[in-house]
């Protein structure tokens, strides 16, 4: 027993000490550039140096046990859920477990849910919409389902792209080409947005599980390549979005 726990602690301890000094390794360029460009630059002293040394701790910390999470847990969790739906051989279970993940996983975003709500603050005070807190929360949290529901139907076509082989850059020049033309009709008050709503799906939550889906079923599939068809995922992602919100703005607005 006391060598399972000291094997466990090894572990932890080699794995979380990798980690933290990535963590340091990634982040001190930034700093550098923060500071260097405030102390010489700027020629001003650093405003707290207590609490932005405490921080930066925080954040090595906190990215830190991010990526050690991912790899025990949600890198793996998607890896094992796609075989087993694959192993399955159900289409549609899968399909529609793809589109619960992506629509699950998107609208927990908290960096979308910060962008719905800042732009349903900007359209009550452009007078796009009534400036009442139901009517600010109704654009927000239609905004914030457009852009789950994007992400979903991505995935959707993403799998399909993995089962059929189909090419991805005739996927991505069709949808972008379907973009071109509908950002040239839509209202112009809704093309940042857009555009930006795009960029958010793909943060901290949403990435690791579609990533290990895609890899993971490329895998199990016999004749895909996982270099080559395990990946694309997040670029439909992050381009679904885009089209939907658009044509979202031209319904609302």
């Amino acid at each position: 027993m006391q060598r399972l726990l000291d094997s466990i602690t090894y572990y932890l301890s080699s794995s979380l000490g990798r980690n933290l000094y990535n963590s340091v390794r990634d982040l001190l360029p930034v700093v550098v550039v923060v500071v260097g460009f405030q102390l010489f630059v700027l020629q001003q002293p650093l405003p707290d140096l207590g609490n932005l040394l405490f921080g930066i701790g925080l954040v090595v910390v906190g990215l830190s046990f991010f990526i050690y999470g991912l790899d025990l847990a949600l890198f793996p969790l998607g890896d094992a859920l796609a075989h087993a739906f694959a192993r399955k051989g159900s289409v549609f279970w899968l399909l529609s477990f793809a589109f619960a993940l992506g629509f699950g996983t998107t609208i927990a975003e908290p960096a979308l849910i910060a962008i719905a709500n800042e732009a349903a603050k900007i359209a009550a005070n452009g007078q796009l919409i009534p400036s009442t807190e139901s009517s600010i929360l109704s654009y927000s949290n239609s905004l914030r389902y457009t852009v789950a529901f994007a992400v979903g139907s991505a995935l959707v076509l993403g799998v399909l792209r993995i089962l059929k082989g189909w090419p991805l850059p005739w996927l991505i020049i069709g949808c972008y080409s379907m973009v071109a033309i509908v950002t040239a009709v839509a209202p112009v008050e809704i093309i940042g947005i857009a555009y930006d709503s795009g960029g958010v799906t793909t943060s901290t939550i949403t990435v690791p599980l579609v990533a290990a889906l895609g890899i993971g079923l490329a895998s199990s599939i016999e004749g895909r390549n996982p270099m080559l068809d395990g990946f694309g995922l997040i670029a439909l992602a992050s381009l679904m979005p885009i089209l939907f919100v658009l044509v979202f703005g031209m319904a609302m607005l």
